[in-house]
């Protein structure tokens, strides 16, 4: 386990031997104590869908990473490494407890998607490496919520393709999850000062945003033996170089791509636009203005249109098209993204 931030990139298995664990073990029943509750044993419908295999092999995929994150917070604050360090003794214990509990829970979400998959006949799905892009504690909590925000908005979209396939019969177990990465985003909601519940209805994300996301920002490129597995596409990414949390106010933002990316036209930019996300709105298309080409990097600017009527606090996640739109849902943006997504908070 790392305990240096960003010092060598963290692998799997754990101290308790985690994902290789035989199911039932001591190791299991440990850890379905400490994360104060079980795996559901509901027996799983005769037959799925291919398309709900993806939406289970993303799931794990994820689960994977949730779980090298906490353990690495968790061991940071643990070994008082520097800007971790926790001084209030009932604080920094209460704080360990919780995210032990999280950790096993996120053990538990990958053992729930991974063993249907297995059951299905179906490969599991593999640990990458990761690096996580914060030096501290308050940077690390505000990245969980975020990426706890993208989590939740995706697997709403896994519940609704659920539901059009067919697999209704799944639906109950990831709503369960649902709930608790809700759980978890109000709680770090509240460790940076703000109100527990960001939204009355929350950010929607793709699959698309969601895998893109976690191998642009956290995986070891070539690490993942389980990444040519699913199928479902990965960006270039899109950077939002406007620092901090963005006022909740309308102002410009400012992003860039790497000119190594394709997707980018060489003749005409006319025909790309910057669209946001957020709570169940329609997207929102922006045009791009004030575009420089250099060596490694394209920047430009786009209209960011806050309204506290339709356009509300949280999530918004920002993507790059090859289309002018309209768009009539974050899925019909996804299939015509060429780079993104790049995931806003609004504070």
């Amino acid at each position: 386990m790392s305990t240096v931030v960003s010092a060598v990139p963290f692998s799997f298995p754990l101290a308790n031997s985690f994902p290789n664990i035989t199911i039932p073990s001591e190791q299991f029943t440990i850890i379905e104590e400490t994360a104060h509750g079980s795996v559901p044993n509901e027996a799983p419908p005769p037959s799925i869908q291919a398309n709900t295999l993806i939406s289970l092999q993303l799931i794990a995929f994820n689960e994977l990473f949730e779980t090298a994150f906490f353990t690495e917070l968790i061991s940071n604050i643990t070994n008082n490494v520097d800007g971790y360090r926790i001084q209030d003794g009932a604080t920094r214990s209460f704080l360990l407890d919780t995210l032990t509990a999280i950790q096993a829970q996120e053990e538990l979400h990958y053992f729930n998607a991974n063993g249907a998959l297995v059951h299905f006949k179906r490969p599991s799905i593999q640990p990458c490496q990761y690096t996580f892009p914060v030096s501290n504690f308050e940077d690390a909590i505000a990245l969980a919520s975020t990426f706890n925000d993208v989590v939740i908005g995706t697997l709403s979209e896994v519940i609704s393709l659920l539901g059009q396939d067919g697999d209704d019969g799944l639906i109950k177990g990831v709503a369960a999850v649902i709930g608790q990465e809700g759980g978890q985003s109000g709680y770090f909601r509240s460790l940076q000062g703000k109100i527990p519940s960001a939204l009355p209805f929350l950010t929607s994300s793709t699959r698309e945003f969601a895998f893109s996301a976690l191998n642009q920002g956290f995986i070891v490129p070539g690490s993942c033996p389980s990444s040519q597995v699913i199928d479902v596409p990965i960006f270039a990414a899109l950077n939002v170089l406007t620092s901090g949390n963005i006022a909740a106010e309308t102002k410009r933002v400012q992003f860039s791509v790497s000119t190594e990316s394709s997707g980018w036209p060489s003749d005409n930019s006319s025909c790309l636009s910057v669209v946001y996300i957020n709570q169940q709105n329609t997207p929102i298309v922006e045009k791009l203005e004030n575009i420089v080409v250099s060596d490694n990097e394209i920047t430009f600017d786009a209209n960011f249109p806050y309204d506290a009527g339709t356009f509300g606090n949280g999530l918004t996640i920002a993507a790059l098209t090859k289309s002018t739109g309209p768009f009539d849902s974050e899925h019909a943006v996804a299939l015509a993204t060429t780079f993104g997504p790049g995931l806003i908070e609004i504070n």
